[in-house]
């Protein structure tokens, strides 16, 4: 009898009783899911399918009854002058950010993983910019772009008078004077992502490179660049996404002008939707931004994503 108890406590359960358990658990994690989901479906999915719904509407942001449009408003961004020359500024905002925001992110990071003596303060010297808010940066750097500011004055305290601008004010310096600063914000955050990914590779390799007779650009390329891919891909994507949503640096340094020379979608948006009182063009607006992001993410994604395979 002893030996049958014995036995029985040691048999493994049977299928139908791992079954229930298995769907008393599931039943129980949709306790946990539905608060969230419920939370998720009201504060972000619900505002942005009605959002997108007054994109094919002329409705003004206060009248009751806003009057169906079609693609009117879409048609509409491409024929007007402003919205294709917002939709330039951004591409080329994206990409110039993209490209030198990362590029010169990994040299940095490529410099600071050294072991000079100055590394953790140079490292937090280059990422303090990124914890101050964009609007507070943008209004900074206004007033040191300024005619009178501190770049054209230490321009003529060295000798250099002749190239002084009116930086923000001049159609061609503003919009890469907007490039540059948010370059100056955010290549410290690329740094420390290509800085994780550096200390993430064995040194081993490196040194069995070394002394394969492999030089440094060598060592770069052919052993710390495929293992640093899933650094570049997260950053590529960051970098460009934000670079297609910017709005916080130009709204404070320019405001979209000189006469849209800097204008962006995001501004554009802004400027139509709650100073126009045109909501649904805004609307629309936002909808043919949110489609450039995503498709944009999408395709660098995949591209950068087959490097790591």
């Amino acid at each position: 009898m002893a030996i049958a108890t014995a036995a029985s406590m040691t048999t493994p359960p049977s299928t139908k009783t791992k079954r229930r358990r298995y769907r008393g658990f599931a039943h129980s994690v949709w306790w946990f899911v539905l608060p969230a989901a419920a939370l998720y479906l009201f504060v972000v999915v619900y505002p942005s399918v009605r959002g997108s719904l007054y994109a094919f509407t002329d409705w003004d942001g206060l009248s009751p009854d806003p009057q169906w449009v079609g693609w009117h408003n879409f048609v509409r961004i491409w024929s007007d002058p402003a919205g294709s020359t917002a939709i330039t500024n951004t591409v080329i905002i994206a990409v110039a950010v993209t490209l030198i925001q990362n590029v010169v992110g990994l040299l940095i990071a490529l410099g600071l993983n050294s072991r000079i003596k100055s590394r953790n303060v140079l490292r937090v010297v280059i990422f303090a910019p990124v914890v101050i808010t964009s609007i507070a940066v943008g209004f900074l750097w206004k007033n040191l772009l300024a005619p009178d500011g501190a770049i054209n004055q230490a321009l003529e305290a060295i000798g250099l008078g002749a190239l002084q601008q009116n930086w923000l004010g001049n159609p061609d310096t503003a919009l890469w004077s907007v490039i540059i600063v948010v370059f100056w914000q955010f290549v410290g955050y690329s740094m420390v992502i290509f800085l994780a990914g550096l200390q993430g590779i064995p040194q081993e390799i490196l040194e069995a490179a070394a002394i394969d007779g492999a030089g440094p650009i060598r060592r770069f390329w052919s052993v710390v660049r495929p293992l640093l891919t899933p650094a570049i891909t997260i950053n590529v994507m960051l970098s460009l996404i934000s670079g297609l949503k910017l709005f916080d640096q130009v709204l404070a340094m320019t405001g979209g002008g000189p006469g849209g020379a800097t204008a962006t979608i995001s501004t554009l948006i802004y400027t139509n939707a709650f100073n126009l009182g045109r909501f649904g063009y805004g609307a629309a607006l936002a909808l043919v931004l949110s489609v450039f992001v995503a498709i944009a993410a999408i395709i660098q994604y995949r591209l950068l994503t087959r490097q790591e395979r």
